[in-house]
């Protein structure tokens, strides 16, 4: 049975997860691994922080202490001798402060010596982790193409994701993925209603025009250049257009409605909390259109505890999530290149879930494919569709 459905018997704080194992971990996804060269990744305000692990002095770097508990340090103290892989090494790059940002090149290694990400480190190295405050998934993958190497990109990592979401069995998170990407795979459009606490309805349309759905899955695996986003768990799509409404959050409480025309975010306009905060979006929209695009629709498909990181968080079950900007890594077209400012070429996750968006429901979520149209989500839990999809062989 799929391992979903098993866990929707029980509140998700309540599933029981084995002990994170790296060894398992690294073993399931890159499987091969015999004669591999590992390293390990991290960012840093000052990359010289590097030097003799100066950083692990500070509490505010609680994600990169745990790169070095949970990764390098299993690495080096036998995970590496029993999958045959070498190396262990770690280096840090300086913090982008923006998801999915490209990279400086320089890094710096445990000596305290200044590299290159391009010649030391993805040119000599054929399994890179990437435990980070922000998500390098992005400039990862298109370096991994370039380079020929493997990776994991795992940013945000706190105690809840590696006790859950790092610990499952990824062979059945990939088994279930798939399930579901089959049951959304070729949609023409899916349309989710949004209700306010108010009892105004958000309706958003997304034009799919009947692509091939496709899943982050965890599993990355043989020879091929590729980068597994963990957590993983989700079916997404890159969204050919977008027409309607939807509410957003920001980061400080602020509820907006924002205004979706051609498959871009134009206007922001303010339901409750600050005006100040949706003026300083539309500014951005104005200045930078490319910021606006909607880049993404994903769905979860796994039963995870609330991590209260969105990298986890958006990878279950009945949430969905849209993002905009950067796209390249998913096999879109939105580039770097095309954004006014460097710092605006960020891939940006907008999830909705109860604990995260708790002042507004997803009433509902559509599928629309052919004469076909099922119902996919309602009130944040999986509708029968979905369900009926995971159960079958």
């Amino acid at each position: 049975m799929s391992i979903a459905l098993q866990s929707l018997a029980l509140p998700p704080a309540e599933r029981k997860f084995p002990a994170f194992s790296l060894e398992r971990l690294l073993r399931s996804v890159f499987e091969p691994t015999l004669n591999r060269r590992i390293c390990v990744l991290i960012d840093l305000p000052d990359p010289a922080l590097m030097k003799d692990y100066g950083f692990l002095a500070d509490d505010q770097f609680a994600i990169q202490r745990r790169a070095c508990e949970y990764f390098q340090q299993p690495l080096l103290n036998g995970v590496m001798k029993v999958l045959g892989l070498t190396g262990g090494e770690m280096f840090a790059y300086r913090m982008t402060y923006g998801s999915n940002l490209d990279l400086e090149d320089l890094c710096v290694d445990a000596a305290g010596n200044e590299l290159s990400l391009e010649a030391d480190v993805y040119a000599e190295y054929d399994i890179i982790l990437c435990i980070s405050t922000y998500s390098a998934t992005a400039p990862l993958t298109a370096m991994a193409k370039k380079y020929n190497f493997r990776g994991a990109t795992l940013h945000g990592v706190n105690e809840v994701i590696l006790n859950s979401g790092l610990a499952v069995d990824y062979n059945e998170v990939s088994r279930d993925a798939e399930k579901l990407r089959k049951a959304l795979t070729k949609a023409d459009s899916i349309e989710i209603d949004f209700a306010l606490e108010s009892g105004e309805v958000l309706t958003a349309s997304l034009v799919l025009d009947g692509q091939e759905a496709q899943k982050s899955h965890g599993l990355c695996r043989g020879t091929q250049p590729d980068i597994a986003n963990l957590p993983a768990g989700e079916v997404y799509f890159v969204p050919t257009s977008a027409e309607g409404l939807f509410p957003m959050k920001y980061e400080d409480g602020t509820l907006g409605r924002l205004t979706v025309t051609g498959g871009r975010i134009v206007r922001s306009d303010l339901i409750s909390g600050n005006q100040a905060t949706i003026d300083t979006h539309n500014a951005r929209l104005a200045a930078d259109p490319m910021t606006g695009v909607l880049g993404e629709l994903g769905f979860g498909t796994q039963v995870l505890p609330v991590s209260g990181a969105d990298i986890q968080d958006e990878k279950v079950l009945g949430t969905c999530h849209l993002a905009t900007g950067r796209d390249d890594h998913l096999g879109g077209h939105i580039t770097p290149d095309l954004f006014k400012e460097h710092r605006n070429a960020t891939h940006d996750d907008i999830l909705f879930a109860p604990h995260k968006t708790p002042n507004f429901d997803i009433r509902q979520v559509r599928m629309i494919r052919g004469n076909q149209t099922e119902i996919l989500i309602e009130h944040f839990k999986p509708a029968a569709y979905l369900l009926n999809a995971l159960a079958a062989d």
